[in-house]
């Protein structure tokens, strides 16, 4: 007999896709923003993320932490077992759980709950104080947000789309990085605080990066020349990488504009989204995607 489909309408297997019955609509709040539903739930959900990394930053300032412990204690549970109900759910409404779990934002939705569990288990010795630095891994619920702002994707694609060349680029500059480093080394010296060729290196990325801490300054006048050369460089350096991932954002944005439409191609197992017009397969998970509506 013919495995079932899902709710699309194509021929994928029954364990990809949409689930049927109450998991479905769940599946459709959860991981779709078409419906009113959708959208409530991710404006919800983005309004409880951002209360919850501000109760984070206020438990660190030590006088709220002492006048207010309690509230921020009872905030903090309030938030990891709302965030624990909405990780159960995603897991029950897909039709793999494991690959959700084990994909890039399942794991960022069980470390944003899993340290407020682990300080149950731990007991509250002055020896073992400072496994309190588990809380700060709570701090990844913001990575979250990504899933509901559209940008994040597309500014993820470019910068994906942009890895070689800016990777090229990086290459190009640590070379001039090791040659003027070296040349400041032959020049200055020891002497003159470039004690070594790695010393003198890190001065010219502070150099032409226009930080300028001057920890370590040349004194002889061609090293004046040189650093004058190489702070005009940094400006110039500066510009390249944001030129190219803005020119592969340019390129995307028409792609959109002009290719077949992208409106439906979310990911049903993982809800990854922000794959290409011609994909047959998620980028992170590997279920079939949907069928991408023709454009009217």
């Amino acid at each position: 007999m013919k495995a079932r489909t899902a709710t699309t309408g194509d021929a994928r297997p029954a364990r990809y896709g949409r689930p049927d019955g109450w998991r479905g609509r769940l599946y459709d709040i959860i991981f779709r923003s078409d419906s009113v539903a959708g959208r409530r739930f991710d404006i919800a959900l983005v309004l409880a993320i951002l209360l919850s990394i501000l109760v984070v930053v206020l438990d660190s300032v030590p006088r709220i932490r002492v006048r207010h412990a309690d509230l921020m204690h009872g905030l903090e549970w309030t938030f990891t077992l709302l965030f624990t109900i909405e990780y159960v759910a995603r897991l029950l409404c897909v039709r793999q759980p494991l690959r959700y779990a084990t994909s890039f934002f399942g794991i960022v939705d069980l470390l944003s709950v899993l340290p407020t569990y682990v300080s149950l288990l731990v007991p509250g010795s002055e020896a073992l104080l400072d496994i309190r630095i588990l809380r700060l891994l709570r701090v990844f619920r913001i990575f979250k947000l990504t899933l509901y702002i559209e940008e994040y994707t597309r500014l993820a694609e470019a910068l994906a789309a942009s890895r070689r060349k800016i990777m090229v680029f990086l290459s190009v500059v640590l070379m001039a990085v090791l040659i003027l480093g070296t040349v400041m080394y032959v020049v200055e010296g020891p002497e003159h605080g470039y004690t070594s060729i790695p010393t003198a290196m890190y001065w010219a990325i502070v150099t032409m990066t226009t930080v300028g801490y001057g920890d370590i300054t040349p004194h002889t006048p061609l090293g004046k020349g040189i650093a004058s050369f190489m702070m005009l460089l940094g400006w110039g350096i500066l510009a390249v990488p944001t030129g190219i991932v803005t020119a592969e954002m340019t390129a995307r944005r028409n792609d959109r504009r002009h290719g077949p439409a992208r409106l439906a191609r979310d990911c049903e197992v993982c809800g990854s989204s922000g794959h290409d017009a011609g994909a047959n397969f998620c980028k992170d998970c590997g279920a079939e995607l949907p069928t991408a509506p023709a454009r009217p």
